[in-house]
């Protein structure tokens, strides 16, 4: 049989797959089984570009293979549910960093043969460059080793459009003299200063947006890259995953009322001082006794979990309370916002390690209608997605963005360690309203403390 042939079956095989684990990763459910079949379609389109190749020592290739896959396997086992967020950008970043060698390396071996090749390595350079530098922005942004806040300064997006100008002209001269290598590395450069610019003007909250984005842009890169060396399972595949990451993206920013222009260059977070009453009053505290009462005699409860559970690493700790609730007779629902935590889908992934069930999770256009009705809501590290400004204060930066309505249930709980800003830096006026009960400490303890009321309780 035909080895060129042999390979593109593989490779059709590998789209298959992917494209089966793509569809599958958008389900809890499923997610499982979907990261399974992408990771088997990868091994196959690696085994078949590697068996259709006319290399003849593996050596440095095997070694590559051996250090990718210790690192990969150190990374997975080590970094915690906290660390999700800045690891996904860092792989982003990788996988930018890898197209990005393999469009130089095509550029000084093969050249370009044609106006497609070259206009391809423009966008693939340009593409990869920015998405290497704004995903470590994203990370540092992320781990907190740089500030999250937005980074603004005077002309910044004069200073923005000139670079925008110059790798439109410098590339419109790079195609027009391919040979121009000087021209390849400005251009390189200038993509890779301006993804620093593009990243660093955005606040933390907007940071699940942000990585979707560069999501859809390796996936831009890959495809980039694929027609450059002219193979087709990566343009697919770099098509397959820019599509969805573009689309995640568009759903992410219709959940904050606001598009993806807006994220990625009207610097939200550059927060407005409040001037409404809810800073005059006073937030009120409960003890963890009082709060048990209150749940015992509770007959529905909404937890609406926030970066603060993963940071507490509270959701076993959560399940069980859940579980200790439904014996009492409560119905126990578990509330999605779209952007809570710092990736897309942080909190169903946090929800589900712990085994909570798939059907107790609700998305916000679920819960909200059902909210008038429960009996309590408790907070659990989230903060911006459930402010209530955003649907009346023009002057705060959440305005009109949809949020879980917890402030419409008959009592909150609002488990955080102090009275701290969330990520988007603004203060939350609901602490404050006169059905919002603080209880303040460690989430994990707290929710521990809720538990052992329940046993001692029920011995009694």
């Amino acid at each position: 049989m035909n080895s060129v042939f042999l390979m593109n079956f593989v490779y059709i095989i590998s789209s298959v797959l992917f494209a089966f684990g793509l569809k599958f990763l958008g389900s809890p459910v499923s997610a499982r089984k979907g990261n399974i079949l992408s990771a088997l379609g990868m091994l196959l389109a690696v085994i078949a570009t590697l068996a259709g190749s006319h290399i003849i020592n593996f050596q440095w290739i095997l070694l590559g293979v051996l250090v990718g896959a210790g690192l990969g396997i150190l990374v997975a086992f080590r970094a915690a549910m906290t660390q999700m967020p800045q690891m996904i950008a860092l792989l982003h970043g990788c996988g930018a960093l890898a197209s990005v060698f393999v469009d130089w390396t095509a550029y000084q071996t093969q050249g370009t043969s044609d106006l497609t090749d070259v206009i391809t390595l423009y966008l693939s350079i340009v593409i990869g460059g920015l998405t290497v530098t704004g995903s470590a922005i994203a990370w540092g942004k992320l781990s907190e080793k740089i500030t999250g806040k937005p980074i603004l300064f005077t002309g910044q997006k004069w200073f923005n459009t000139a670079i925008i100008l110059a790798i439109l002209i410098l590339g419109l001269m790079f195609i027009l003299d391919p040979t121009r290598h000087d021209l390849f590395l400005a251009i390189l450069g200038l993509s890779c200063i301006f993804g620093i610019f593009m990243v660093i003007p955005i606040g933390g909250a907007d940071m699940p947006v942000v990585i979707s984005v560069l999501n859809s842009y390796s996936g831009v890169v890959a495809c980039t890259t694929g027609f450059v060396i002219h193979n087709t399972l990566l343009i697919v595949v770099g098509a397959l995953v820019g599509a969805n990451g573009i689309i995640l993206s568009i759903i992410m920013c219709k959940a904050m009322n606001r598009s993806i222009t807006n994220v990625l260059f009207g610097a939200f977070g550059n927060v407005v001082k409040k001037k409404d009453t809810a800073e005059k009053k006073e937030a009120k505290a409960i003890s963890v006794e009082d709060a048990f009462l209150i749940l015992e005699n509770a007959k529905s409860v909404v937890v609406i979990p926030g970066y603060g559970l993963a940071v507490a690493q509270a959701q076993h700790a959560v399940r069980e309370l859940g579980e200790l609730l439904e014996k009492n007779s409560c119905d126990v629902k578990y509330a999605i916002h779209p952007v809570a935590g710092r990736m897309p889908g942080h909190m169903n992934v946090l929800l589900a390690e712990a085994n909570i069930s798939y059907d107790q999770l609700m998305e916000m256009d679920a819960i909200n209608p059902l909210m008038d009705s429960v009996d309590v809501a408790i907070i659990i590290g989230a903060n911006d997605v459930v402010n209530p400004a955003s649907r009346h204060d023009k002057s705060s930066p959440i305005y009109g963005m949809p949020i879980i309505n917890a402030d419409k249930a008959k009592t909150v709980f609002v488990l955080k360690r102090s009275m701290a800003t969330g990520f988007a830096g603004i203060e939350n006026e609901l602490f404050y309203y006169d059905n919002c009960r603080m209880i303040f400490g460690d989430a994990k303890q707290t929710v521990q403390a809720l538990v052992a009321e329940f046993k001692s309780s029920q011995q009694h």
